[in-house]
């Protein structure tokens, strides 16, 4: 049984930091392309960051590039996303997904989310 459990998430202050991170169990990992997408309130969940296989290439939303930093130990099967610089407008729930190819990602497995609240 495929689990992806996120944790870090909470309460920040505007120009605040904040890790959150996603433990993996029952797939192997390495075997994942890894992501983070968010979902705000009355909004579509979005494509935070992706990482392939081995961690060599990272992709970004726009809105996220020079802020967010995605990273993985394939040897914990954990992948993180830094995040630094937040703003208010980053206030949504953080989901960890698990996908398959590259470029052209398949999301196969989700998590149940993690909040994060950015105070203004």
């Amino acid at each position: 049984q495929v689990q992806l459990v996120e944790s870090g998430g909470g309460l920040v202050q505007a120009g605040g930091s904040l890790r959150v991170s996603c433990a993996a169990s029952g797939l192997t990992f390495s075997g994942y392309v890894m992501g983070w997408f968010r979902q705000a309130p009355g909004k579509e969940r979005e494509l935070v960051a992706r990482i392939s296989w081995r961690g060599r290439t990272t992709d970004y939303a726009d809105s996220m590039k020079g802020r967010f930093t995605i990273s993985r130990d394939n040897a914990k099967n954990i992948v993180y996303l830094q995040m630094n610089g937040l703003k208010s407008e980053d206030t949504a729930v953080y989901y960890c997904a698990a996908g398959s190819n590259w470029p052209l990602t398949r999301w196969d497995y989700w998590g149940q989310g993690t909040q994060v609240t950015v105070s203004s």
